[in-house]
Protein backbone atom coordinates (compact mmCIF):
# COMPACT_ATOMS: atom_id res chain seq x y z
CA UNK A 1 0.00 0.00 0.00
CA UNK A 2 1.19 3.49 -0.80
CA UNK A 3 0.26 6.83 0.72
CA UNK A 4 -3.03 6.90 2.62
CA UNK A 5 -4.56 9.35 0.13
CA UNK A 6 -4.56 6.52 -2.44
CA UNK A 7 -7.24 4.74 -0.42
CA UNK A 8 -10.84 5.56 0.18
CA UNK A 9 -11.39 5.48 3.92
CA UNK A 10 -14.81 4.97 5.44
CA UNK A 11 -16.37 4.68 8.89
CA UNK A 12 -19.23 2.25 9.48
CA UNK A 13 -21.35 3.35 12.45
CA UNK A 14 -22.74 6.60 13.81
CA UNK A 15 -22.26 6.41 17.59
CA UNK A 16 -19.88 8.52 19.63
CA UNK A 17 -16.69 6.62 18.74
CA UNK A 18 -17.61 6.46 15.05
CA UNK A 19 -18.27 10.20 15.11
CA UNK A 20 -14.92 10.85 16.77
CA UNK A 21 -13.12 8.74 14.16
CA UNK A 22 -14.76 10.66 11.31
CA UNK A 23 -13.64 13.88 12.97
CA UNK A 24 -10.03 12.62 13.12
CA UNK A 25 -10.04 11.37 9.52
CA UNK A 26 -11.53 14.62 8.25
CA UNK A 27 -8.44 16.42 9.61
CA UNK A 28 -6.27 14.60 7.05
CA UNK A 29 -8.42 13.42 4.16
CA UNK A 30 -10.20 15.36 1.45
CA UNK A 31 -13.17 13.02 1.74
CA UNK A 32 -14.40 10.47 4.30
CA UNK A 33 -17.05 7.87 3.49
CA UNK A 34 -19.52 7.46 6.35
CA UNK A 35 -22.29 4.89 6.64
CA UNK A 36 -25.10 6.18 8.87
CA UNK A 37 -27.91 3.70 9.38
CA UNK A 38 -30.48 6.07 10.92
CA UNK A 39 -32.16 8.15 8.14
CA UNK A 40 -32.89 11.10 10.46
CA UNK A 41 -29.26 11.30 11.57
CA UNK A 42 -28.13 11.01 7.96
CA UNK A 43 -30.36 13.88 6.81
CA UNK A 44 -29.30 16.02 9.76
CA UNK A 45 -25.62 15.48 8.91
CA UNK A 46 -26.29 16.33 5.28
CA UNK A 47 -28.05 19.58 6.23
CA UNK A 48 -26.13 20.82 9.24
CA UNK A 49 -22.83 18.90 9.52
CA UNK A 50 -23.60 17.68 13.05
CA UNK A 51 -24.45 14.25 14.42
CA UNK A 52 -27.75 14.97 16.24
CA UNK A 53 -27.36 12.08 18.69
CA UNK A 54 -23.66 11.88 19.57
CA UNK A 55 -20.92 14.46 20.13
CA UNK A 56 -23.27 17.22 18.99
CA UNK A 57 -20.56 19.83 19.55
CA UNK A 58 -18.49 18.43 16.66
CA UNK A 59 -19.00 20.40 13.45
CA UNK A 60 -17.97 18.61 10.25
CA UNK A 61 -16.93 20.28 7.00
CA UNK A 62 -19.83 19.03 4.89
CA UNK A 63 -17.79 19.00 1.70
CA UNK A 64 -15.56 16.30 3.23
CA UNK A 65 -18.39 13.95 4.17
CA UNK A 66 -19.50 11.35 1.65
CA UNK A 67 -22.57 10.02 3.46
CA UNK A 68 -24.20 6.66 2.76
CA UNK A 69 -27.48 5.19 3.91
CA UNK A 70 -27.09 2.04 1.81
CA UNK A 71 -24.57 -0.43 3.25
CA UNK A 72 -23.58 -2.35 0.12
CA UNK A 73 -22.86 0.87 -1.77
CA UNK A 74 -20.76 2.13 1.13
CA UNK A 75 -18.67 -1.06 1.15
CA UNK A 76 -18.32 -0.99 -2.64
CA UNK A 77 -16.92 2.55 -2.63
CA UNK A 78 -14.60 2.12 0.36
CA UNK A 79 -11.14 0.52 0.39
CA UNK A 80 -10.36 0.64 4.11
CA UNK A 81 -13.42 0.28 6.34
CA UNK A 82 -13.14 1.34 9.97
CA UNK A 83 -15.99 -0.45 11.74
CA UNK A 84 -17.30 1.25 14.89
CA UNK A 85 -20.59 -0.52 15.57
CA UNK A 86 -21.24 -1.91 19.09
CA UNK A 87 -20.29 -5.58 19.11
CA UNK A 88 -23.77 -6.62 20.23
CA UNK A 89 -25.24 -5.19 17.00
CA UNK A 90 -22.47 -6.01 14.53
CA UNK A 91 -23.91 -9.24 13.15
CA UNK A 92 -27.37 -7.68 12.95
CA UNK A 93 -25.84 -4.87 10.87
CA UNK A 94 -23.58 -6.96 8.61
CA UNK A 95 -25.02 -10.47 8.75
CA UNK A 96 -26.93 -10.22 5.47
CA UNK A 97 -24.03 -8.73 3.47
CA UNK A 98 -22.69 -11.01 0.74
CA UNK A 99 -19.09 -11.97 1.66
CA UNK A 100 -17.99 -11.22 -1.91
CA UNK A 101 -18.61 -7.51 -1.16
CA UNK A 102 -15.49 -7.58 1.03
CA UNK A 103 -13.20 -8.96 -1.66
CA UNK A 104 -10.01 -6.86 -1.73
CA UNK A 105 -11.31 -4.69 1.14
CA UNK A 106 -9.43 -4.06 4.38
CA UNK A 107 -11.30 -3.84 7.66
CA UNK A 108 -10.08 -2.05 10.77
CA UNK A 109 -12.07 -2.85 13.89
CA UNK A 110 -12.78 0.04 16.26
CA UNK A 111 -15.05 -2.32 18.21
CA UNK A 112 -14.14 -2.77 21.87
CA UNK A 113 -16.31 -5.81 22.44
CA UNK A 114 -16.93 -9.41 21.50
CA UNK A 115 -19.50 -10.66 18.97
CA UNK A 116 -21.95 -12.42 21.32
CA UNK A 117 -23.59 -14.72 18.75
CA UNK A 118 -20.21 -16.30 17.98
CA UNK A 119 -18.20 -15.64 21.18
CA UNK A 120 -15.66 -14.22 18.72
CA UNK A 121 -13.32 -11.25 18.70
CA UNK A 122 -13.98 -8.94 15.73
CA UNK A 123 -10.97 -10.14 13.71
CA UNK A 124 -12.11 -13.74 13.92
CA UNK A 125 -15.70 -12.77 13.10
CA UNK A 126 -14.65 -10.89 9.93
CA UNK A 127 -12.30 -13.69 8.91
CA UNK A 128 -14.79 -16.52 9.40
CA UNK A 129 -17.98 -14.77 8.24
CA UNK A 130 -16.65 -12.81 5.27
CA UNK A 131 -13.47 -14.76 4.40
CA UNK A 132 -11.32 -11.66 4.85
CA UNK A 133 -7.65 -12.72 5.19
CA UNK A 134 -6.05 -11.78 8.50
CA UNK A 135 -3.48 -9.65 6.65
CA UNK A 136 -6.37 -7.41 5.54
CA UNK A 137 -7.62 -6.98 9.13
CA UNK A 138 -6.55 -4.60 11.87
CA UNK A 139 -7.66 -2.85 15.04
CA UNK A 140 -7.53 0.71 16.29
CA UNK A 141 -7.41 0.87 20.07
CA UNK A 142 -5.90 2.77 22.94
CA UNK A 143 -6.71 5.00 25.90
CA UNK A 144 -9.00 7.29 23.98
CA UNK A 145 -12.51 8.48 24.82
CA UNK A 146 -14.64 9.99 22.07
CA UNK A 147 -15.62 12.91 24.30
CA UNK A 148 -11.99 14.03 24.58
CA UNK A 149 -11.50 13.76 20.84
CA UNK A 150 -14.47 16.12 20.48
CA UNK A 151 -12.63 18.55 22.78
CA UNK A 152 -9.38 18.01 20.81
CA UNK A 153 -7.50 16.96 23.92
CA UNK A 154 -4.21 15.17 23.19
CA UNK A 155 -4.87 11.45 22.81
CA UNK A 156 -2.94 8.34 21.77
CA UNK A 157 -4.09 5.47 19.58
CA UNK A 158 -2.52 2.19 18.50
CA UNK A 159 -3.14 0.52 15.14
CA UNK A 160 -2.66 -3.23 15.43
CA UNK A 161 -2.21 -5.49 12.41
CA UNK A 162 -0.03 -8.37 11.33
CA UNK A 163 0.44 -6.49 8.06
CA UNK A 164 2.52 -3.30 8.21
CA UNK A 165 1.39 -2.43 4.68
CA UNK A 166 -2.11 -2.03 6.13
CA UNK A 167 -1.26 -0.43 9.47
CA UNK A 168 1.01 2.23 7.94
CA UNK A 169 -1.61 4.09 5.84
CA UNK A 170 -4.16 3.79 8.64
CA UNK A 171 -1.67 5.30 11.08
CA UNK A 172 -0.99 8.19 8.72
CA UNK A 173 -4.71 8.80 8.18
CA UNK A 174 -5.42 8.93 11.93
CA UNK A 175 -2.44 10.97 13.14
CA UNK A 176 -3.27 14.65 13.57
CA UNK A 177 -2.38 17.59 15.83
CA UNK A 178 -4.31 16.16 18.80
CA UNK A 179 -3.88 12.41 18.12
CA UNK A 180 -0.61 10.49 18.23
CA UNK A 181 -0.63 7.01 16.70
CA UNK A 182 1.70 4.04 17.13
CA UNK A 183 1.65 0.58 15.56
CA UNK A 184 2.01 -2.98 16.75
CA UNK A 185 1.58 -6.44 15.22
CA UNK A 186 -0.51 -7.94 18.05
CA UNK A 187 -3.93 -8.03 16.41
CA UNK A 188 -5.37 -10.76 18.64
CA UNK A 189 -3.83 -9.63 21.93
CA UNK A 190 -4.85 -6.02 21.33
CA UNK A 191 -8.43 -7.05 20.57
CA UNK A 192 -8.66 -9.28 23.64
CA UNK A 193 -7.24 -6.60 25.94
CA UNK A 194 -9.69 -4.04 24.53
CA UNK A 195 -12.51 -6.44 25.40
CA UNK A 196 -11.22 -7.44 28.84
CA UNK A 197 -10.64 -3.88 30.05
CA UNK A 198 -14.38 -3.20 29.76
CA UNK A 199 -15.10 -6.06 32.17
CA UNK A 200 -12.49 -4.75 34.58
CA UNK A 201 -14.01 -1.27 34.32
CA UNK A 202 -17.37 -2.73 35.39
CA UNK A 203 -15.61 -4.21 38.44
CA UNK A 204 -13.98 -0.85 39.13
CA UNK A 205 -17.37 0.84 38.97
CA UNK A 206 -18.94 -1.75 41.25
CA UNK A 207 -16.30 -1.18 43.91
CA UNK A 208 -16.61 2.60 43.58
CA UNK A 209 -20.37 2.34 43.96
CA UNK A 210 -19.86 0.21 47.07
CA UNK A 211 -17.64 2.89 48.60
CA UNK A 212 -14.17 1.40 48.13
CA UNK A 213 -11.49 4.08 47.77
CA UNK A 214 -8.55 4.93 45.55
CA UNK A 215 -6.13 2.70 47.48
CA UNK A 216 -8.21 -0.34 46.68
CA UNK A 217 -8.79 0.71 43.07
CA UNK A 218 -5.04 0.68 42.51
CA UNK A 219 -4.89 -2.90 43.77
CA UNK A 220 -7.84 -3.92 41.62
CA UNK A 221 -6.38 -2.46 38.42
CA UNK A 222 -2.92 -3.95 39.02
CA UNK A 223 -4.55 -7.37 39.50
CA UNK A 224 -6.69 -6.80 36.41
CA UNK A 225 -3.55 -6.19 34.34
CA UNK A 226 -2.03 -9.44 35.62
CA UNK A 227 -5.25 -11.30 34.81
CA UNK A 228 -5.34 -9.77 31.34
CA UNK A 229 -1.73 -10.79 30.69
CA UNK A 230 -2.33 -14.36 31.86
CA UNK A 231 -5.27 -14.74 29.50
CA UNK A 232 -3.90 -13.17 26.33
CA UNK A 233 -0.52 -14.88 26.77
CA UNK A 234 -2.27 -18.26 26.80
CA UNK A 235 -4.70 -17.49 23.96
CA UNK A 236 -2.11 -15.84 21.69
CA UNK A 237 1.42 -16.50 22.98
CA UNK A 238 3.67 -13.91 21.34
CA UNK A 239 6.01 -11.34 22.86
CA UNK A 240 4.12 -8.20 23.90
CA UNK A 241 4.54 -5.40 26.40
CA UNK A 242 1.27 -5.15 28.32
CA UNK A 243 2.60 -2.05 30.10
CA UNK A 244 2.23 -0.04 26.87
CA UNK A 245 -0.66 2.33 26.24
CA UNK A 246 -2.61 -0.12 24.03
CA UNK A 247 -3.02 -2.44 27.03
CA UNK A 248 -2.32 -0.78 30.39
CA UNK A 249 -3.22 2.72 29.19
CA UNK A 250 -6.58 1.61 27.81
CA UNK A 251 -7.29 -0.33 31.00
CA UNK A 252 -6.50 2.69 33.19
CA UNK A 253 -8.66 5.19 31.32
CA UNK A 254 -11.60 2.79 31.12
CA UNK A 255 -11.39 1.89 34.80
CA UNK A 256 -11.05 5.48 36.06
CA UNK A 257 -12.63 7.91 33.61
CA UNK A 258 -15.96 9.67 34.11
CA UNK A 259 -16.56 9.06 30.39
CA UNK A 260 -16.37 5.27 30.78
CA UNK A 261 -19.82 3.79 30.27
CA UNK A 262 -18.64 0.41 31.60
CA UNK A 263 -17.44 1.97 34.83
CA UNK A 264 -20.69 3.93 35.08
CA UNK A 265 -22.68 0.73 34.56
CA UNK A 266 -20.74 -1.01 37.32
CA UNK A 267 -21.09 2.00 39.60
CA UNK A 268 -24.87 1.86 39.33
CA UNK A 269 -24.86 -1.84 40.20
CA UNK A 270 -22.62 -1.12 43.19
CA UNK A 271 -25.05 1.56 44.32
CA UNK A 272 -27.90 -0.93 44.34
CA UNK A 273 -29.51 -0.55 40.92
CA UNK A 274 -31.01 -3.71 39.51
CA UNK A 275 -29.38 -5.03 36.37
CA UNK A 276 -32.36 -4.02 34.25
CA UNK A 277 -32.62 -0.51 35.69
CA UNK A 278 -28.87 0.08 35.24
CA UNK A 279 -29.09 -0.97 31.57
CA UNK A 280 -32.05 1.33 31.01
CA UNK A 281 -30.45 4.26 32.83
CA UNK A 282 -27.17 3.99 30.91
CA UNK A 283 -28.93 4.27 27.49
CA UNK A 284 -25.67 3.40 25.68
CA UNK A 285 -24.09 -0.04 25.27
CA UNK A 286 -21.73 -1.24 28.01
CA UNK A 287 -19.62 -3.66 25.98
CA UNK A 288 -18.34 -5.40 29.11
CA UNK A 289 -21.81 -6.73 29.90
CA UNK A 290 -21.88 -8.92 26.78
CA UNK A 291 -18.15 -9.66 26.88
CA UNK A 292 -18.27 -11.18 30.36
CA UNK A 293 -20.52 -14.00 29.22
CA UNK A 294 -18.59 -14.70 26.03
CA UNK A 295 -15.19 -14.70 27.73
CA UNK A 296 -16.40 -17.09 30.42
CA UNK A 297 -17.42 -19.42 27.59
CA UNK A 298 -14.05 -19.01 25.86
CA UNK A 299 -12.15 -19.59 29.10
CA UNK A 300 -13.81 -22.97 29.57
CA UNK A 301 -11.32 -24.13 26.95
CA UNK A 302 -8.23 -22.35 28.31
CA UNK A 303 -8.91 -22.61 32.08
CA UNK A 304 -6.97 -19.45 32.94
CA UNK A 305 -7.34 -18.23 36.53
CA UNK A 306 -9.56 -15.14 36.19
CA UNK A 307 -11.15 -14.22 39.54
CA UNK A 308 -12.21 -10.69 38.48
CA UNK A 309 -13.94 -11.91 35.34
CA UNK A 310 -15.64 -14.67 37.32
CA UNK A 311 -16.91 -12.28 39.98
CA UNK A 312 -18.33 -9.81 37.44
CA UNK A 313 -19.95 -12.66 35.52
CA UNK A 314 -21.60 -13.96 38.71
CA UNK A 315 -23.22 -10.59 39.38
CA UNK A 316 -24.31 -10.02 35.78
CA UNK A 317 -25.55 -13.49 34.86
CA UNK A 318 -25.98 -15.62 38.00
CA UNK A 319 -27.87 -13.16 40.16
CA UNK A 320 -25.09 -12.93 42.75
CA UNK A 321 -25.33 -10.13 45.29
CA UNK A 322 -22.93 -7.39 44.15
CA UNK A 323 -21.74 -6.40 47.63
CA UNK A 324 -21.17 -9.98 48.76
CA UNK A 325 -19.46 -11.09 45.55
CA UNK A 326 -17.11 -8.10 45.45
CA UNK A 327 -16.22 -8.66 49.11
CA UNK A 328 -15.34 -12.27 48.24
CA UNK A 329 -13.17 -11.02 45.38
CA UNK A 330 -11.09 -8.79 47.67
CA UNK A 331 -9.64 -11.90 49.38
CA UNK A 332 -8.35 -13.14 46.00
CA UNK A 333 -6.39 -9.98 45.18
CA UNK A 334 -2.92 -9.09 46.33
Amino acid sequence: MEAHTTYRFGVLGSGSWATALVKILSENLTQVNWYVRNPDSLHHLEQFGHNPKYLQSVSFPKEKLNLFGELNRFIEQTDILIVAVPAAFLHETLGTVDPTCFKDKSVISAIKGIIPEFHAIPARYFHKTFQIPYEQLGIVCGPCHAEEIALERLSYLTVGSENAALSNPVTIALRCRYVEVSENDDLFGAELSAILKNIYAIASGMFAGLGYGDNFQAVLVSNALQEMKRFIDVVHPIHRDVNSSAYLGDLLVTAYSKFSRNRTFGFMLGQGYTLQSAKLELTMVAEGYYAARSLMEINQKFQVEMPILSAVYSVLYEGANCQRKMKELTSKLS
